[in-house]
């Protein structure tokens, strides 16, 4: 099977395939990548280089993902360079752990080759459109990783290194191989069946009852005042820019949507598609063979069938499908093939010898004007709009700036009165301004020190969806600690909350007690209450004490109840009666079910064992990684 991988990877398929989809990273060589010494190295792991660009463009995606995670979390929690920092380390850390995997894989002869990284490519699901490779939405990633400053290099190699984790994770399943029997018994355990009854000891019912006096309140209240506190509020006036706005005054001429179209013709030209086949032979004389029995007439596609040592294509009757011109590999640009039907010479390939023939010819089509007037009017007017958008923030944020004492010239350049605010805090911010970049700029920024308002104005402030803000702070209440009158309705609840829970603890633990010596019905009757009609449980994954305690208890001997006690989300307490137990059965599709999931925690409590101890041998040695 390798040797036919390694023959299918110098053949004239892989190659058209991979000129389609990772040419940029076959000329350039991911090996060169990454064993490359120019300039300062971030790490090195038993001699071979992380580059330093190697780890900026990992700090970036790392910082990509985080971002796309976390939203508008993301600038309020990696605000500080030192959060910055952690995370730059630990891409480092990735990075060297993704090196020794890889140092390691090699060591046992595990390997991905360019063909086995190009068809795992075309095999992403994103990257496909009703189950086959989509080219455009190949070419649309590849803008979006050139975006984020992601090179081809990098997300090839992540590729290859996939293909060769996934072949030891198989390495590791078969060495860690669980027997069917343990996988049926702690199965067993998870799908068991309980009957149980229920009584609750309502923790509400019990605080009600309870009475406090004012020693009691006030001593709760001198040891716990800190917690007492009225947060910090603010009054603000604010400018709203709004790119939406814009689109109302813009207009758009007939030469701005000419001038585009020109512009962008490119974007509107489907260039010139040929199709072509091919049949892949051993040798010189044996092609000279078929070139001549085609030339008599022959039948192409059946003698691509019969004799292409190439089976990818021999399936197909040797179709290559249709290729722009600059994405044609060398061979086939050497046959330059010019008309419908024309075949090749016979032409030398690294492992053999081809024919090419030229099946059919789409000329160049150029979208006409007229049909793209109205989409490209709709650009050119967006465009215009983010662009008197951003202006207006320039001269509003001047404006702003030159006049440092109020908000009237940012007034006066942005056309509209600013809003004032009512009193609010952190966590109550009117609905208009309530970003993370405002409330940050607000409450952490330089428009409060600790006399109040500094009595300036902020700098512009972008926000999602096109909007920003131009902020000033009128007035600043600080944080304060309430006086114990005005917080006394707030201590005596909690007060008679916590002698409940006392109370609550010690009645419960009496009732269970009195449960277990055969008692119950005298003490629920006393603390009138009772238990609920039987209820058939299974182990939840959620959290649930009641059924979590209900799965602990001991099976019921001789018909005899097992009494347990747990607390619900609410604070009550909640008598357990177990009655009976259902021992779990398994079908053989559950417990193949299981033995991946047990597999898969296997592998990952194996790799991250395999991690440590080949970073406890390794020689690593740090370099520049800011």
């Amino acid at each position: 099977m390798m040797d036919n991988l390694r023959t299918a990877a110098n053949g004239p398929v892989l190659k058209i395939v991979l000129a389609l989809i990772i040419l940029t990273f076959l000329v350039t060589g991911v090996t060169g990548y990454l064993s490359s010494e120019s300039g300062s190295y971030a790490a090195k792991v038993n001699g071979q280089t992380i580059s330093r660009a190697q780890l900026e463009q990992a700090f970036l995606q790392e910082k990509n993902d985080q971002q796309e995670k976390l939203g508008d979390k993301f600038s309020t929690l990696f605000s500080d360079e030192h959060r910055l920092q952690l995370l730059r380390r630990q891409s480092l850390d990735k990075l060297i752990n993704d090196t020794l995997i890889a140092q390691y894989a090699r060591k046992l002869g595990l390997s991905a080759s360019n063909g086995q990284v190009a068809q795992e490519i075309r095999n992403q699901l994103f990257l496909q459109t009703d189950g086959q490779f989509d080219h455009k939405k190949y070419q649309d990633y590849i803008k979006a990783l050139a975006r984020s400053n992601i090179s081809l290099d990098i997300f090839a190699e992540q590729i290859r290194q996939n293909l060769i984790n996934r072949q030891l994770e198989q390495i590791l399943i078969d060495a860690e191989i669980a027997l069917p029997t343990e996988i049926k018994q702690e199965a067993a355990l998870l799908l068991q069946e309980r009957t149980v009854r229920f009584a609750t000891l309502e923790l509400k019912s019990m605080e009600a009852k309870q009475t406090v006096t004012d020693e009691e309140l006030k001593n709760y209240y001198g040891a716990n005042s800190k917690y007492f506190t009225v947060p910090e509020k603010v009054k603000v006036s604010y400018i709203k820019m709004d790119a939406t706005n814009e689109l109302n005054h813009v207009t758009v001429s007939d030469a701005d949507i000419d001038k585009y179209y020109k512009d962008n013709l490119p974007k509107y030209t489907k260039l010139e598609q040929k199709k072509y086949s091919f049949i892949q032979l051993a040798s010189d004389s044996i092609a000279r063979s078929v070139l001549d029995e085609l030339k008599k007439g022959a039948d192409f596609s059946q003698l691509a069938s019969e004799k292409s040592t190439d089976k990818f294509s021999a399936q197909k009757g040797g179709d290559l499908g249709w290729m722009e011109e600059n994405s044609l590999p060398n061979e086939l640009k050497s046959a330059n093939l010019t008309q419908k039907g024309q075949l090749s010479d016979v032409i030398k390939l690294s492992n053999g010898y081809a024919i090419f023939r030229l099946d059919d010819i789409k000329p160049q089509e150029v979208k006409p004007l007229s049909d793209m007037r109205p989409e490209i009017e709709k650009i050119v007017k967006h465009e215009k709009a983010v662009d008197a958008f951003y202006a207006l923030q320039r001269k509003v944020s001047d404006a702003a700036a030159n006049d440092n004492e109020s908000l009237a010239a940012a007034e006066k350049a942005a056309g509209y009165k600013a809003v004032s605010t009512d009193w609010f805090d952190r966590e109550h911010v009117p609905a208009d301004i309530n970003f993370s970049q405002v409330v940050q700029a607000i409450f952490s920024g330089n428009l409060i020190d600790d006399k109040g308002a500094t009595g300036i104005n902020s700098d512009v402030i972008s926000v999602e969806g096109d909007r920003a803000f131009i902020v000033r702070v009128d007035d600043v209440k600080p944080e304060t600690v309430q006086p114990f009158e005005q917080a006394k309705s707030e201590v005596v609840g909690l007060v008679k909350r916590q002698k409940a829970e006392k109370q609550l603890l010690v009645e419960s633990e009496k009732l269970l007690t009195a449960l277990k010596e055969g008692k119950g019905e005298q003490v629920l009757k006393a603390a009138e209450i009772q238990f609920a009609q039987p209820t058939v449980i299974k182990n939840s994954l959620q959290t649930n004490q009641a059924i979590d305690v209900a799965f602990t208890l001991p099976h019921p001997k001789e018909g005899k109840p097992v009494y347990g006690l747990a607390q619900d989300e609410l604070g009550n307490a909640v008598l357990i009666q177990l009655d009976k137990v259902v021992p779990g059965s398994i079908t053989d599709e559950q417990l193949k079910q299981y033995m991946m999931g047990y597999q898969y925690q296997t592998v990952t409590s194996v790799l991250e064992s395999l991690i440590m101890n080949l970073r406890d041998e390794a020689s690593i040695k740090f370099g520049q990684i800011e």
